[in-house]
């Protein structure tokens, strides 16, 4: 190993071995960590340098990578793994696997990227993996494609179709790619499958739109059931959690990771957009729907769940946290994988028992400000009650 190298490599061991403390105190519902997850240095240096000096003279890095985000999760093989978006400095994105025994530090990249088998059709751009351990066996990934809008003229060279793409595998290492997801014509992203059959069918979460950005008519997080994954298609879909005017959800919104089985019903973890003035800003939030209808919607949280802080807000696309993947884990321990600004990974840390919890007592929004007021005014006016009482 040269000189110029050693430094390198001692840097990046340096980060990838360092330890990730909770943030305290936290609000009761979820711990942060003191760190992100991953970070575009995280990425092997291997993936960025030609390691030879007889080729790279300078020690230039000739494939940067700009930002590790937007990640799928699962428990595989007593280690949490994240399908992670890895964009590189050329806005093409693509998958690798980063693995950790804790789930809060210490994830390491495979040694090579996914390589992701393409359609008929090439894909040139893919992101945004779900993954999900279906009862059929296998784990799939759903994640967007992305391709150039063929009926844009050619002086709008950002016009793009998005739609579903599927693949799935047993080990994360092999993937098999199936048929885009067929619907009715609109582009689809954020699109999730349920993990247990309905009816004998596969469920899945859609996100209808009639636009590559704007939902137009569309938004909203749909449900449609497909007799197959093989040749999927969803003939039928509904809103089941619409877009609603003045809440975080009034531009668009989606589903993030599978939904996890509880016994009070199927928890949700989702992303909602509204404008603002300095433009889009992305938070999360939960939700729950019956174990017998995945479809039917029984606790609407008001509010949000988790928005970005602090220096999460700043990165290539501001103002933003996303989330597609989520773990639980041993003793009811939920890992949330979130990115913030479409530039890093976070994690934070609940139980099945608080989010469950959050999700059955707290207030739905009232969609007024009168109704707001009125909900609040109820908590203090308990509180006042009990602090007498209590006589603090």
């Amino acid at each position: 190993m040269t000189d110029k190298l050693k430094p390198l490599f001692e840097q990046h061991d340096t980060l990838i071995t360092r330890k990730n403390l909770p943030v305290e105190p936290g609000n009761g519902i979820f711990t942060r960590y003191q760190f992100p997850v991953l970070t575009a240095a995280h990425a092997p240096i291997h993936w960025r340098y030609d390691l030879n000096p007889e080729t790279n003279p300078f020690l230039m890095e000739r494939q940067g990578i700009n930002a590790t985000f937007n990640a799928g999760a699962i428990a595989l093989n007593n280690k949490i793994c994240l399908a992670v978006r890895v964009e590189g400095y050329d806005r093409k994105s693509f998958f690798a696997i980063a693995e950790s025994t804790s789930g809060i530090d210490g994830f390491q990249f495979r040694d090579c990227p996914i390589e992701m088998p393409e359609t008929a059709d090439p894909d040139v751009n893919v992101y945004d993996m779900r993954l999900t351990r279906h009862e059929d066996g296998w784990i799939y990934g759903l994640f967007c494609t992305e391709r150039r809008d063929r009926s844009a003229p050619d002086y709008d060279q950002s016009a793009a179709d998005a739609q579903c793409g599927i693949a799935r595998t047993r080990d994360l290492d092999h993937w098999e790619r199936l048929p885009d997801l067929k619907t009715n014509g609109s582009q689809q992203r954020n699109v999730v499958l349920h993990p247990e059959f309905i009816r004998g069918k596969y469920g899945l979460y859609t996100r209808p739109q009639d636009g590559f950005i704007d939902a137009g008519k569309g938004g909203g997080i749909g449900w449609g059931l497909t007799d197959s994954m093989e040749q999927a298609e969803v003939v039928e879909e509904q809103i089941i959690d619409p877009k609603i005017y003045h809440t975080i959800k009034e531009v668009k919104n989606g589903q993030g990771p599978p939904p996890l089985k509880t016994s009070q019903g199927w928890l949700h973890l989702a992303h909602g957009v509204r404008n603002t003035a300095a433009g889009l800003r992305y938070v999360l939030y939960l939700f729950m729907t019956s174990l017998d209808d995945p479809s039917k919607v029984i606790y609407r949280p008001g509010g949000y769940f988790l928005a970005p802080e602090g220096e999460e807000r700043v990165g290539d696309v501001s103002n933003v946290a996303f989330s597609n993947g989520w773990v639980l884990g041993d003793h009811g321990t939920v890992y949330i994988y979130y990115a913030s600004s479409d530039t890093r990974m976070h994690v934070a840390t609940s139980t099945l028992e608080q989010l469950v919890d959050y999700c059955l007592n707290t207030p739905e929004d009232g969609l007024r400000s009168a109704a707001s007021v009125a909900v609040r005014k109820a908590l203090i006016e308990k509180n006042l009650r009990f602090l007498k009482e209590n006589k603090r």
